[in-house]
């Protein structure tokens, strides 16, 4: 991938709004999404606004997050990463799907997973 294509520059914006909202930052949300941002996770809000709101009270603003990989092309970025928190180290293993258009992410998907003995994933979650 070219550094200096739409893949490489929505990668890098994501990466940094990940790593600025596993420090704590929720409002880096706030520059990264689209005002009128479309939501597609079942009982999550659409709206900057709304969805800031949302997140910024939710368990994952004050979880840990380990990113494990990250996969982008012209118009989508992939985050693939472990949530833990104290109550639950083991975590959560959550896969988010952004879609980004002239430099703002619009639309999102996820898919989230506890994460289950070993045992029982023998190749492991990430």
């Amino acid at each position: 991938m070219d550094d200096n294509s739409t893949a490489a520059r929505n990668r890098r914006l994501v990466i940094d709004g990940f790593t600025r909202f596993a420090a704590g930052d929720t409002e880096v949300l706030r520059t990264l999404l689209h005002e009128d941002f479309v939501e597609h996770s079942p009982g999550n809000p659409s709206g900057r606004d709304a969805f800031l709101a949302f997140v910024a009270a939710a368990p994952v603003a004050r979880a840990r997050l380990d990113l494990k990989r990250v996969v982008a092309d012209e118009e989508h970025v992939v985050v693939h990463y472990c949530m833990t928190t104290d109550e639950d180290p083991r975590g959560t293993a959550v896969i988010d799907v952004w879609r980004l258009a002239d430099g703002l992410i619009v639309e999102h998907w996820d898919v989230v997973q506890p994460v289950p003995d070993e045992e029982q994933v023998p190749h492991g979650m990430f």
